[in-house]
């Protein structure tokens, strides 16, 4: 039921939703969730490539077990205390795996220790004591913790000492801070593609490198397209398709009866949307007209060349 636990339906429908590229807000209205919730569901279960709807129910149903089994005080599931050698071993394994991500070691064990904190957060003297570093590598962990959006601090209620936490929807804020980074690449990108030309060896690399960030960008971003928006791009498609020649936006706004912001505005999200014309894919000109073509990667070489025209045999 909304606002419960996501059930394996929800689940196999968020797997549709990811292959037909709608956004995470999207999703939650759909299902009456907060958008973090699906954020979460994905990012814990293979990210939008490697989601699958079977093994994160099964994933689900593991973690609602093991909490059972927690509550009821099963002697298999006790937890470890912050400052056990079990715990120690965690946070620095955890660690060496976020290193990886690119986040500097110090920072990594800081975090995982703040992650894995039964009270919800830390004090300097804890992480010193805890990591068994000096208070100066754990002030500058913080600092560069803070510039990341992964960390924040707080007055301390029982003293004069700052307390360093992380918030439940951390990584839903901290992706969301990279939103308006990953938007900026993308339309770079698109400047950089009318620039050398859609059809040169760099235009079709800035092309992917576009869809890539606009994916990113799309997915973390809740502002996404309305239904009249995305049904006027689809009718564009059909206008490109139907007049087989390339039109500028005042050409499509004249052929369609439209204003010239609402051909914009469609055009736009053709653009910034490539799942919405897959497998086709919109190009724009330097002269500024539009055309509509296969995208180059759904074929290969070998497939294109025995689907080029043939020269007609006369008697």
């Amino acid at each position: 039921m909304p606002g419960g636990r996501l059930t394996h339906e929800d689940r196999r429908r968020i797997a549709t939703w990811l292959a037909d590229g709608l956004g995470y807000a999207e999703m939650g209205r759909r299902l009456g969730r907060p958008t973090s919730t699906i954020t979460r569901e994905v990012a814990r279960n293979g990210g939008p490539a490697g989601y699958r709807p079977d093994r994160a129910q099964r994933a689900a149903e593991l973690r609602a077990r093991r909490s059972r089994k927690a509550a009821a005080g099963d002697p298999g599931q006790a937890q470890a205390g912050p400052g056990t050698e079990e715990a120690r071993r965690f946070v620095e394994e955890f660690a060496t795996l976020l290193t990886g991500t690119g986040l500097p070691r110090m920072p990594a064990r800081v975090f995982v220790c703040l992650l894995t904190a039964d009270t919800g957060s830390l004090t300097s003297a804890d992480l010193v004591r805890l990591l068994r570093v000096s208070p100066a590598s754990v002030s500058k962990a913080i600092g560069f913790l803070e510039s990341l959006g992964l960390a924040e601090r707080g007055p301390d209620a029982g003293g004069r000492r700052e307390r360093y936490r992380v918030e439940d929807d951390v990584w839903l804020r901290a992706w969301k801070a990279d939103v308006g980074a990953h938007a900026q690449v993308a339309e770079a990108a698109r400047q950089g593609v009318d620039l050398f030309g859609p059809g040169t060896p760099q235009g079709r690399r800035l092309r992917e490198m576009g869809r890539f960030f606009t994916r990113i960008s799309d997915h973390m971003t809740d502002n996404d397209l309305t239904q009249a928006v995305a049904a006027d791009a689809l009718t564009v498609i059909a206008a490109l398709v139907h007049a087989a020649r390339p039109l500028t936006a005042d050409d499509l706004a004249a052929s369609l009866g439209w204003p010239a912001g609402r051909t914009a505005a469609a055009l736009n999200a053709l653009l910034r949307r490539p799942a919405l014309t897959d497998p086709l894919t919109v190009e724009r000109s330097g002269r500024g007209a539009y055309s509509i073509a296969a995208r180059p990667d759904r074929l290969s070489p070998a497939q294109r060349q025995a689907l080029a025209p043939r020269p007609s045999r006369t008697a």
